[in-house]
């Protein structure tokens, strides 16, 4: 053991062997050894095992996932750009991924203070909530949780929302022409709630997304909160020089 291993925490000498042999002889997906064989294997206590899991796991390299155990994660260019499209179902389609959306939750509610200055809504109007789950080949990838303006949205039912794409019903069936939709993002780690549902650690790194989406009146017509596995989404962002 070099002098520099002797200093470095046992966990992080660890995470040092691991992120070598992901580099040179994992593939993505694969199945790392449990923490009993990785224990037994470099003389390390379960706790010592954990927490180098844990750090990998806050790098990137790796995905964890309860009752399956830890997978080497892909970070290919095949990680989704979440620039590329607004429509998630849209945007997983093109990459011959396939879809589905679980509706966890569609409910009428008033709008609070927040909501009503983010939608440009008076105090107390009827919105509707809608708590989604978005997956990609059977793997979590996204919780939502987004707010319509009830008046636009009038005779909309759980039914149509579980037979086609939101933004495919905004605009096809309520006819509402979609101009722009903004959207503020930032690094953060997962709440207990979200890591149930994304099947990930709580306390794994998430992308937080705050979408606003407006009609070409200018309108706001979609107010999203979302929770984005950090291992299965990336940002791209293009920046040209103008003469």
């Amino acid at each position: 053991m070099t002098s520099r291993q002797k200093k470095q925490p046992l966990y992080d000498q660890l995470v040092d062997i691991l992120t070598e042999k992901i580099d040179q002889e994992f593939r993505p997906g694969d199945l790392l050894p449990s923490e009993r064989v990785l224990s037994e294997r470099y003389g390390l206590s379960r706790t010592t095992v954990r927490l180098a899991l844990s750090e990998l796991e806050r790098l990137g390299l790796v995905v964890r996932q309860h009752g399956r155990g830890t997978f080497v994660a892909d970070r290919s260019t095949q990680a989704t750009n979440l620039m590329q499209s607004y429509s998630f179902t849209e945007h997983m389609r093109s990459l011959g991924r396939v879809p589905e959306t679980t509706i966890l939750e569609f409910s009428e509610i008033d709008a609070d203070k927040n909501l009503a200055e983010h939608m440009g809504v008076r105090l107390g109007d009827r919105l509707f909530k809608l708590k989604r789950l978005r997956s990609a080949d059977a793997t979590p990838m996204m919780a939502e949780l987004t707010y319509l303006p009830l008046r636009k949205f009038m005779t909309l039912k759980r039914a149509l929302l579980e037979s086609m794409p939101l933004y495919e019903i905004i605009e096809n069936v309520y006819h509402e022409k979609i101009r722009v939709a903004e959207e503020e993002f930032f690094a953060s780690v997962a709440r207990s709630s979200d890591a149930h549902l994304l099947d990930i650690s709580e306390g794994a790194p998430v992308l937080d997304l705050v979408r606003t989406t407006y009609n070409t009146s200018n309108e706001i017509i979609e107010y999203t909160l979302s929770v984005a596995r950090a291992d299965q989404f990336k940002y791209k962002v293009y920046h040209q020089r103008v003469p």
